[in-house]
């Protein structure tokens, strides 16, 4: 009969000075379950208890790994004994370098962890110990076969997003991104590290009440447009907010409304402004970020999070919610403005076109030829919430592309020359 130990190890691990230390709560040895998969990101204030048990039972009894860059111990009695979910073990890795990754036995308990939560505090040591690394990579290969819970708090929700603010420089308020949106505390990074595909397009903030965020966030947003897919998005909390997502694509909302105010923000460029720009206004070194277009630049879904966490927002169409209201912001002369919206609609034909590019049959069945004016270098189809539906290198002026593979419904296609303009139509697969 296995006897369950109950047991707090201290180890400590020293190779030219601490690389890290290890506390661990449970049973040593490990158990292989079968974990739901499914991402969970908090505001940055105490834990929200609904929210954690919702990540802690995802793991299915296995093993819960902390990974942090400094503090020590407290998620261990909280996470196996608090909040009543029974776990195999929890253990918390407090990285005291970049060196801790070559450890053996830090990767082994990285690739046996059924959930992986990052704790708060400075997200550029998270990235800068474990970006590139062998704990990223034992991390995404544990997300890509599916069975995988991760998610953090505070700097440990900054990381989730295909997009990050690194902090590498250190913070930035509102005032600051906004009157100088090239600020050098700015960086909005896309290397990639936590391979979250449903977040591949978002870049996420905290804290967003206490101090408010959401100028910087938007600033964050407009840098991504230089960079991003076709339409970028964010995801922000309250402090005391949780946003769980689902292996369905669903985003549920926790917290304590009505009894508090407390919100998440789901964040994206309003594709309705496809036909006469996306982009910023201006948005130039030392100069107030103008981001208007007709006073809808953003569109934003808000969703209190309540106990139950009936709220929620699709995130495979970024249109279908439950209990949040439609806004829409805008930035006018270094100035974040908010006002009621509506859903987008992306119905609008699409024509940006830096050269002549044209496609047939639209709509189409199977096959769309493109042709164009210049040589090609690059194509990528978008569905309508942006996401990256086909994508390849070519050297051509005409395409024959098979979507087969496509579902029916309205696509963008883009398409980029050797000078890397770009050239953007709208056709409908059948």
């Amino acid at each position: 009969m296995k006897i369950l130990a109950s047991l707090v190890l201290l180890t400590t691990v020293s190779c030219y000075g601490q690389t890290y230390t290890s506390y661990f709560t449970g049973n040593t040895t490990d158990l292989d379950t079968n974990g739901q998969g499914g991402i969970c990101m908090m505001g940055g204030a105490s834990e929200q208890d609904d929210a954690m048990i919702w990540f802690l039972e995802r793991a299915n009894g296995g093993d819960v790994l902390v990974l942090r860059a400094s503090g020590s111990d407290g998620y261990n009695d909280y996470m196996f004994t608090d909040l009543g979910v029974t776990l195999n073990s929890v253990e918390t890795i407090v990285c005291n370098s970049a060196a801790a990754s070559d450890e053996a036995y830090v990767q082994q308990a990285v690739q046996e962890a059924e959930a992986i939560w990052f704790a708060g505090g400075d997200q550029w040591d998270y990235i800068s110990y474990w970006r590139e690394t062998a704990i990223d990579t034992l991390i995404n290969e544990n997300l890509a076969n599916g069975g995988l819970v991760i998610g953090g708090t505070s700097a440990g929700m900054a990381i989730q997003g295909g997009y990050y603010f690194s902090a590498e420089n250190g913070t930035v308020t509102s005032a600051q991104a906004l009157s100088n949106p090239y600020q050098n505390n700015i960086t909005v990074d896309n290397t990639p590290f936590l391979n979250n595909p449903i977040l591949a397009d978002v870049i996420t903030d905290t804290h967003y009440d206490n101090p408010d965020r959401k100028g910087r966030h938007v600033t964050f947003m407009a840098r991504m447009i230089e960079s991003s897919p076709f339409f970028a998005k964010g995801i922000a909390c309250n402090e005391y907010v949780a946003v769980c997502i689902d292996e369905n694509g669903i985003a549920k909302v926790y917290g304590e409304y009505p009894a508090y105010e407390e919100y998440c923000y789901f964040i994206q460029v309003n594709c309705d402004n496809a036909d006469t720009g996306l982009e910023p206004e201006t948005m130039q070194a030392a100069t107030n970020l103008e981001w208007n277009r007709q006073e809808s630049a953003l569109i934003v879904y808000k969703v209190p999070g309540t106990l139950t966490a009936n709220n929620s927002f699709d995130l495979n169409d970024w249109k279908t919610g439950n209990g949040g209201e439609w806004q829409r912001w805008w930035v006018e002369d270094g100035v974040l403005m908010e006002d009621t919206g509506v859903a987008p609609d992306c119905s609008a034909s699409l024509s940006e076109n830096s050269f002549v590019l044209t496609a047939f049959p639209n709509p189409t069945s199977r096959y769309l030829n493109i042709n164009s004016s210049e040589l090609l270098t690059e194509y990528m189809i978008y569905d309508l919430s942006g996401k990256i539906i086909l994508t390849d290198e070519i050297y051509l002026n005409n395409l024959h592309i098979d979507l087969n593979t496509v579902e029916p419904g309205q696509y963008i296609l883009e398409v980029e020359n050797e000078s890397q303009e770009k050239s953007r139509l709208r056709f409908n697969k059948l």
